[in-house]
């Protein structure tokens, strides 16, 4: 499973609020356009930029995160009332402070995002919990043994192959006419690249 983060060149913050997301499996890349199919079975198109940046998720564990790293986890609240991730990002230094923050998310419903820098980690019955800090506001929660965690590897259009089976979606555009300069997926052992001069898929 591969997970697509679209962003338009150019971006800003749209007037209006948060950015349109779209989950969904890639169809077909023809030239400079990208097709794909939503996780609501519709069809869309987006137009990639000349000088189009692509990067992939690569799996981690609970002990790759440190202190002082800078993370995005999203999480749903539990019947504790605290907050508990359904998945961690690890974020380069060249990405500290991108989007940082707490605000809902489309991951599952009632889903926070919350991109923030690690304070302290400590083992819990339940498993670790991360006590993160944002904008001077501090906050917390559980990551359990099953939570998904990855961090951010720059790839290439090579990974931007029309093999719906392998390949799942986001996109995030404030316009729907903004060429896109951004990918962000998410690979497991099993993935697969696509070699655009030989056309076929290639480990």
């Amino acid at each position: 499973m591969i997970a697509l983060l679209i962003s338009p060149a150019g971006a800003q913050q749209a007037p209006q609020g948060t950015p349109t997301r779209i989950r969904g499996t890639v169809e077909k890349l023809d030239g400079q356009a990208l097709t794909v199919k939503s996780r609501e079975g519709q069809s869309v198109t987006i137009a990639l930029s000349d000088n189009v940046a692509v990067a992939y998720l690569v799996k981690k564990n609970v002990g790759d995160i440190k202190p002082g790293d800078y993370i995005a986890s999203t999480g749903i609240k539990g019947t504790d009332s605290k907050l508990h991730a359904i998945e961690v990002r690890i974020f380069p230094e060249s990405l500290r402070g991108a989007g940082e923050g707490q605000y809902p998310w489309d991951l599952k419903p009632e889903s926070v995002m919350t991109k923030a820098t690690v304070g302290t980690i400590t083992q819990a019955p339940q498993g670790n919990v991360i006590k993160v800090s944002y904008k001077g506001t501090e906050s917390e929660y559980t990551v359990d043994p099953t939570t998904p965690i990855f961090a951010n590897t720059t790839g290439d259009r090579n990974l931007l192959c029309p093999a719906p089976r392998y390949l799942s979606l986001r996109r995030s555009l404030t316009t729907a006419s903004s060429p896109a300069r951004a990918f962000m997926w998410r690979r497991t052992a099993s993935s697969r690249r696509c070699d655009r001069h030989r056309h076929q898929l290639v480990r």
